[in-house]
């Protein structure tokens, strides 16, 4: 998966479009992410103690990982990810436009 926990992405479609942000989670099986801020959704919770009123709460929920691009943290620009192995042997992300490995 080309896309990680941590990662700063820009929203490319939908109803957030051009919002950027981390990503929470990574949902590998379904192909979706959770990027902070982006996606609120509402959830009407019951009471759960007698008395209590019941309540709101906003949450993020997921999105296809096709509508996302990672921004490059050194040029910070919107970027594919392609991948190197440099002589350490272990396998790493290179943005596509700088080429600097991340």
């Amino acid at each position: 998966m080309k896309i990680k926990k941590g990662d700063k992405v820009r929203i490319l479609s939908g109803k957030d479009k051009g919002k950027t942000g981390p990503v929470n989670k990574v949902l590998s099986k379904s192909g979706k992410i959770v990027v902070e801020g982006t996606n609120m959704l509402n959830k009407h919770q019951r009471p759960r103690k007698e008395g209590e009123k019941g309540t709101k709460v906003q949450f993020a929920a997921p999105i296809r990982i096709s509508k996302v691009i990672v921004i490059c943290p050194k040029c910070g620009k919107d970027t594919r990810v392609g991948f190197t192995i440099p002589e350490s042997g272990k396998k790493m992300r290179q943005c596509k436009k700088c080429k600097a490995t991340f």
